[in-house]
């Protein structure tokens, strides 16, 4: 079967594809917005590596969480084909940041993704 899911254009598009994958419930497309070997800088505390793992720890969150809501991206940073991209928290304590790549295709997908970051 072919994923026929909207792909990020634009590195900053990354933070409104998650928000309307999270909101509609399906862990396996927020999945789709990493590479197979990205990390994931959650839970809190812990990493979790590689695109089913990611996949799995949304699962789990998705249960517990209902609904999310948008936080402006702020403008990336690019560097070829990758990018540095952030969002302000919404709750003001810090910033949530990814790094992501140009795929040969000329999609974006998340390598690095650490939305808690310490707010010290």
């Amino acid at each position: 079967m072919s994923d026929v899911r909207a792909q990020a254009r634009h590195p900053e598009d990354l933070t409104r594809l998650f928000v309307e994958r999270a909101n509609a419930g399906d862990a396996a497309a927020l999945a789709a917005l990493y590479e197979p070997g990205a990390v994931l800088a959650y839970p809190p505390g812990g990493t979790t590596a590689g695109r089913e793992a990611i996949r799995a720890v949304y699962e789990q969150m998705l249960k517990h969480v209902s609904r999310f809501e948008p936080e402006a991206p702020l403008p990336a940073l690019v560097a070829g084909d990758l990018a540095l991209t952030s969002t302000r928290r919404r709750d003001g304590k810090g910033v949530r940041v990814q790094v992501a790549r140009r795929q040969p295709d000329g999609s974006w997908l998340r390598v690095i993704d650490w939305p808690e970051p310490p707010a010290e």
